[in-house]
């Protein structure tokens, strides 16, 4: 039985992201919430990202500690765009999706477009690589100082 992840409103900031990845595994893992449809020795790969930001996250309590603070600087309208690459023999989906929200800090528009890499194993994610767009990130938040 998971750790059942405390303080789910903590995350309505990244509710668009959660039913995206959600609809792109329909029927591939879970059912459940996002964080249900990750292994608990579940690691993040962040491949392509902005400086400060972890390169590996392991364990799916970590995952969540990582992204509960989101809310603070962005929060997400909606995620579309979506397509789904699934390679079963291997295990393997490529999600593609894109975000639009804005700073919480200034109001300005944010948007990006991603790719996630994910083995699943037993019917749970089990390694994610992740691939976005650090400039889009740079020009929302302003950074660096100009």
């Amino acid at each position: 039985m998971k750790t059942p992840i405390a303080g789910l409103a903590d995350f309505a900031a990244l509710d668009p992201f959660f039913r995206i990845i959600e609809e792109g595994l329909h029927g591939l893992v879970g059912p459940g919430h996002f964080f249900d449809l990750l292994a608990e020795d579940v690691v993040f790969e962040y491949i392509i990202t902005v400086p400060g930001y972890p390169r590996r996250v392991d364990g799916r309590a970590a995952v969540a500690e990582l992204y509960r603070p989101y809310g603070d600087a962005l929060v997400l309208d909606r995620c579309y765009d979506l397509a789904v690459h699934h390679d079963p023999a291997q295990g393997t989906v490529v999600l593609e999706y894109a975000s639009a929200g804005k700073v919480v800090a200034t109001g300005a528009p944010y948007g990006n477009r991603y790719i996630s890499v994910l083995s699943l194993r037993d019917r749970e994610i089990a390694h994610w690589r992740d691939y976005l767009d650090p400039v889009a990130v740079f020009d929302a938040l302003g950074w660096p100082a100009r």
